[in-house]
């Protein structure tokens, strides 16, 4: 299936000098979460600017659904419904009265029912009438995605869409980003809050300092990339591990009552462990209890935990960031979005 938007070669480089982003290759599925993750700074509102026609790229190209969005812009941007950070909203205009609005800025012929059904979906139905300026944060945040949704795309781009919203709300959001990809509609969205892309994300880019480093499937990025652990409650605290079981890596916690043992998923023998990790992973489980066995040492409790996408997430920028760049990144990027 040809993707629905296809990313070659972008790059941006704003008047200041800076590169915000470095040769972006992306292809996003039909009908897919799609999870950017980066540092502030990283270029992912740069990105999302590009491809819904705010921003003009210094070189590549961008397709929506087989539009190049300059050429055929028209019709590539009827395709995308974009939430921006930012709640800029009519403050004297009604709820109704702006989404109606921003419908009929695509061209699109009134839908009162269209429009009805769409507010109830975002428990924005009592609020119909009220003024802007009256919301709460939260409801202004609602009222952004209906504008967005207002003339029906099969794109939505979310930039931070729980930004500085409550947990009841965030959990509204999330349900209904369900129900919008069980629809066909392809969500992309960019996030602060990790648990948002591993509640959510079907697949999962990572972006630093405007090159994207990683994109993966998150069951498939959490396989290779999500490390375990073993703890086991020892019945007797050890005063140091048996020369027997070094070659497990065993590390003692907690004044000797546990015993730790890391692994990777997705390596096999002879595979690169850190402190405490052994690369044979699951496998070694059983051979590591027969082991403990042998050795006298009995234990009352055992459970492991894995390795959070958060901490994949930091360990892989980590590798490209050098000190002070997200500081620079944030003013030059800030600076660049301010121009246009």
């Amino acid at each position: 299936m040809d993707p629905i938007i296809s990313i070659s070669a972008l790059s941006k480089t704003y008047a200041s000098g800076f590169s915000a982003l470095k040769g972006v290759d992306l292809d996003i599925r039909r009908g897919e979460i799609f999870a950017l993750l980066g540092p502030n700074g990283a270029g992912k509102t740069t990105l999302i600017s590009i491809v819904c026609g705010l921003v003009n790229a210094s070189s590549g190209s961008v397709r929506v659904d087989g539009h190049d969005i300059v050429r055929d812009y028209r019709a590539a941007r009827a395709l995308v419904g974009l939430v921006p950070q930012e709640l800029t909203t009519d403050a004297f205009e009604t709820v109704w009265n702006t989404v109606s609005f921003t419908r009929g800025l695509f061209g699109k012929p009134p839908d009162p029912a269209y429009i009805e059904q769409l507010l109830k979906d975002l428990s924005l139905w009592a609020k119909k009438d009220a003024r802007l300026m009256m919301l709460s944060g939260g409801m202004k945040r609602r009222v952004l995605i209906a504008k967005a949704l207002s003339h029906e795309p099969r794109i939505l781009f979310l930039d931070e869409p729980t930004a500085g919203v409550d947990v009841e709300l965030r959990r509204d959001m999330w349900q209904l980003v369900r129900r919008l990809r069980d629809s066909g509609v392809t969500v992309i969205l960019t996030t602060h809050y990790i648990e948002e892309a591993e509640e959510m994300a079907d697949r999962i880019g990572v972006i630093a300092k405007g090159a994207l480093i990683l994109v993966e499937d998150k069951a498939v990025l959490m396989t290779k990339l999500g490390g375990k652990q073993l703890t086991l409650q020892l019945a007797a605290p050890l005063a140091e591990v048996p020369p027997a079981l070094a070659r497990y890596g065993l590390v003692l916690g907690k004044g000797g009552k546990t015993l730790v043992y890391r692994y990777e998923l997705g390596r096999g023998e002879g595979g690169e462990g850190g402190e405490g990790s052994d690369p044979a992973g699951d496998g070694a489980i059983a051979g590591l209890l027969q082991d403990l066995a042998a050795a006298g040492i009995m234990f009352t409790d055992l459970h492991t935990t894995q390795r959070s996408l958060e901490e994949i997430f930091v360990s892989l920028v980590s590798e490209r960031e050098a000190p002070g760049t997200d500081e620079r990144g944030n003013r030059a990027e800030a600076a660049g979005e301010g121009a246009r």
